[in-house]
């Protein structure tokens, strides 16, 4: 069968002869990023591999240091990656996660070569791992509603890829993709290694049974641009998938080992407190991730609010209660809940309305000095619930307070407040996102939220 010479052609033939997939974006991106780790913890690491070779697109999804100093590296990685890293754009990123990402993704890194990627090759990711010992290739693919991860290393389907990538190193101009060809040339004789399949697998069960559910993060629609708004928009959509990944790829790794720490029974209280400050942090960084992403998302594509369904708001808060007070006591913030009795269910979407409630309340109470406070009241207003977020600063600390409030916009999507290093929606786009949900905001002129959700209808 013949293959363009294109990465999507290589996912084609990936999924050659295989039943085809029923997932959706948020579910073949969860799969990705734990058979990344399956991939590099459970197999490539105790192999002890010595020489050998990666490619990947549209981002370096190989990122253990063990492995990227003995395999060469190749990406296959979008124009919009040139600017990512830098000084007007190193702020998207969170603090702990800068040095990785400006090692992982800047021009010039010494683990791996950039090769600029196509339109026809789609941004689905791939990652193709070739040594003597072993040969994998593993990517996603389908689309939306039949989307499926794919793991080959059967001979057949590794002699078809290397035969494509070879056609496609080809018709390249790039001086790196020169290179790969010497690379797949001085492999030499390679030996297949159809075992791992029988590994790859159930590990990868046993890694999806521990992780903690995480926040919906999709990709970019592929389709074609036709106007230059729809162009910027792509692009910051392109900045937006990216920084997600290297963000939450690194720190769902660490969630992972921190959980399984946790579950130790000689930990001292002082390492377990930290272990979950630690745990806490990951969490509270994914998921602001996270919402930023579905807002710009929304942006390109607008949806719909006719999936809607009953949900219990005042039982949902009372839930949450814990797990935003602890985040915001680490600010020295304390938190104060009023929910009248006896409420009616809302319309809304609950799995996403649960993390845009938590993105609410961390825009309402980043801003907050040691000893402030913040009150969250549900009360019913008509046909609807009314949810108010309210702030309270101490008096002496306002005037300080008042010369941090202007925020930057970077564009429809995300704002930057320069004194305080805080990145967060823009109104606008907040109130897209909550309109997708139910709900509706008001403008306040005091210090907090208003939002409305309209009551379910009572059978």
């Amino acid at each position: 069968m013949t293959y363009k010479y294109s990465l999507k052609g290589i996912q084609q033939r990936m999924a050659q002869d295989l039943l085809p997939g029923k997932g959706n974006e948020v579910t073949v991106r969860r799969l990705w990023w734990a058979a990344l780790e399956t991939l590099q913890d459970d197999i490539l690491l105790p192999m002890n591999l010595s020489q050998g070779l990666w490619i990947a697109a549209p981002l370096p999804a190989l990122y253990e240091p063990r492995l990227l100093n003995r395999l060469q590296g190749w990406v296959w990685a979008p124009e919009e990656l040139n600017s990512l890293y830098t000084p007007q754009s190193s702020f998207l990123l969170p603090s702990r996660t800068r040095a990785y990402a400006q090692k992982a993704i800047v021009p010039g890194n010494e683990h791996f070569r950039r090769i600029p990627l196509r339109k026809k090759d789609g941004r689905d990711p791939l990652l193709i791992i070739i040594t003597p010992e072993i040969q994998v290739a593993l990517g996603l693919h389908g689309n939306d509603g039949s989307r499926q991860l794919v793991m080959r290393s059967d001979p057949e389907t590794i002699a078809d890829l290397l035969m494509i990538l070879d056609a496609r190193i080809k018709d390249e101009v790039n001086v790196e993709a020169i290179e790969l060809g010497k690379a797949l040339e001085g492999l030499g004789q390679i030996e297949s290694n159809q075992g791992i399949e029988k590994l790859f697998w159930p590990r990868l069960a046993e890694r999806l049974a521990v992780m903690a559910p995480s926040v919906h993060l999709q990709a970019m629609p592929d389709k074609e641009i036709k106007s230059d708004s729809t162009t910027n928009l792509t692009s910051e959509l392109s900045l937006l998938e990216a920084l997600t990944h290297e963000v939450r790829t690194p720190l769902a790794t660490i969630r992972t080992l921190i959980r399984s720490l946790l579950r130790r029974d000689d930990l001292s209280d002082l390492v377990e407190s930290r272990l979950k400050h630690i745990d806490n942090e990951c969490t509270e960084q994914i998921d602001r991730f996270g919402l930023i992403f579905n807002a710009a998302e929304l942006q390109r594509q607008p949806k719909e609010t006719s999936r809607l369904a009953k949900t219990d708001l005042g039982a949902m808060l009372k839930l949450m209660y814990p797990v935003i007070c602890s985040q915001l006591e680490r600010r020295g913030v304390q938190l104060l809940m009023d929910i009248a009795s006896d409420l009616p269910e809302v319309l809304s979407d609950p799995e996403r309305l649960e993390l845009m409630l938590g993105g609410l309340v961390d825009r309402t109470g980043r801003g907050l000095p040691s000893g402030g406070s913040l009150t969250l009241k549900l009360r019913p207003a008509g046909n609807r619930l009314k949810l108010q977020i309210l702030s309270e600063i101490p008096n002496s600390q306002l005037q300080g307070i008042e010369s941090q409030e202007q925020n930057a916009e970077l564009g429809p999507v995300l704002s930057w407040n320069p004194n305080t290093g805080s990145l967060q929606l823009t109104k606008a786009a907040t109130q897209r996102l909550l309109a997708s949900l139910g709900g509706r905001l008001a403008d306040r002129r005091d210090s907090g939220l208003t939002v409305f959700f309209p009551v379910a209808e009572v059978n």
